[in-house]
């Protein structure tokens, strides 16, 4: 493991992870590593299980997006050092402990236990180089209502929300619950009805912190408004309710720290609902449009205006920022993907294509940004 070439740098890329965006974590990284840049760079593999164990993985890569990765052949259990003087990995083999030198950790992991700024720690723990948002910046990007208050301070509008707290049930305590889902039955349901009634349906019921739209609802009518708590709250402990925002989403690829790049705007079209899980990764009634149809005036003034969110919840490396435009044309502030889908066909390397920056070139950008930060 100590026959690398000396000239390249290791680069760690962290895939997986007990979240419920594992198999989305399983599409992206395959993508980074296929366009990572050979001559300069040598992948170190570490995947993470469903149930949180970590392996040096020295597979092929299409494993990976079959999630056929785990196995004795292709894997040696594996732990990140904390000390900042070995900046290694450290592989448990049949006989002994060998380290795995890493020049920089390339977390490819969406949402819990990978981009909420838990992986982000260990790498700054440890002093190796981050690829992408630090630990704050990534944690409160996570967290949809300290992630709208702070933009709100900025000027930026935020959909009127109420948050909601939940305690997990003891009778589920000791259960064996799927996905890490805990049952959460005690949170004010008069609130969440009061909030209801006083803007209106419909309304979204989300997680405060979790991605891909998982535990998502729109609501319709106060009828829904109880099942779709009981959703959120199977994926934490806090849910937010927001007021619908008449218009349509954009999103703003956003690349750099001190010198930003932003790709060009995009435009989700939907036929009805919202773009929950599965449009997002079929776009069975829904299409995503590069560059969107806006004037060009408006596309800068949402360039600015994802510029400003980033700078505000202190992004760095790369960042997707999710906002809404209304019919009147102010735009409104979703959220921040600290770590979007990366795959060729996802929305930050297609904004960023339609830009005139490859996919390689992106994974290029924000690996060097990171090892000369």
């Amino acid at each position: 493991m100590s026959g690398f070439n000396q000239s390249k740098k290791n680069i760690a890329i962290v895939f997986g992870g007990c979240s419920s965006e594992y198999g989305v974590s399983l599409e992206s990284s395959s993508a980074v590593i296929r366009n990572l840049n050979r001559e300069k760079y040598h992948p170190v593999l570490i995947g993470i299980t469903r149930e949180g164990e970590w392996f040096y993985f020295t597979g092929d890569v299409e494993k990976i997006a079959a999630d056929t990765w785990c196995n004795e052949k292709d894997c040696l259990p594996a732990v990140l050092s904390p000390n900042p003087k070995k900046k290694a990995l450290l592989v448990f083999g049949p006989e002994d402990v060998t380290e795995v030198a890493v020049d920089a950790l390339f977390p490819v992991m969406h949402g819990k236990n990978g981009e909420d700024g838990t992986l982000q720690g260990l790498a700054e723990l440890a002093q190796i180089p981050l690829v992408g948002c630090n630990t704050l910046a990534s944690a409160l990007c996570m967290d949809k209502d300290r992630a709208h208050k702070l933009v709100q301070m900025a000027g930026i509008r935020v959909p009127q929300a109420i948050v909601l707290e939940g305690f997990e049930n003891r009778a589920a305590e000791g259960q064996n619950l799927q996905d890490g889902k805990a049952k959460r039955e005690f949170y004010d349901v008069q609130a969440a009805r009061d909030f209801a009634g006083l803007i209106g349906c419909p309304l979204f019921v989300k997680p405060v912190k979790a991605g891909s739209s998982y535990g998502v609802t729109k609501v319709m009518d106060e009828g829904q408004l109880e099942p779709a708590l009981k959703l959120a709250f199977a994926y934490d402990n806090q849910v937010i309710i927001e007021e619908n925002i008449d218009g349509f989403e954009v999103g703003c690829a956003v690349l750099g720290t001190k010198e930003l790049t932003v790709g060009e705007v995009d435009e989700i079209e939907l036929s009805g609902g919202f773009f929950d899980f599965t449009e997002k990764y079929t776009l069975k009634t829904s299409a995503i449009h590069v560059p969107a149809r806006i004037s060009k005036e408006k596309a800068k003034e949402v360039k600015e205006a994802a510029k400003k969110i980033y700078r505000a919840l202190g992004c760095t490396g790369f960042a997707r920022v999710d906002m809404f435009l209304m019919p009147c044309g102010e735009i409104v502030f979703n959220e921040v993907n600290t770590i979007p889908g990366f795959t060729e066909h996802s929305r930050y390397p297609g904004m960023m294509k339609a830009a005139g920056i490859s996919f390689t070139e992106i994974v290029e950008r924000v690996i060097e940004a990171a090892l000369w930060a």
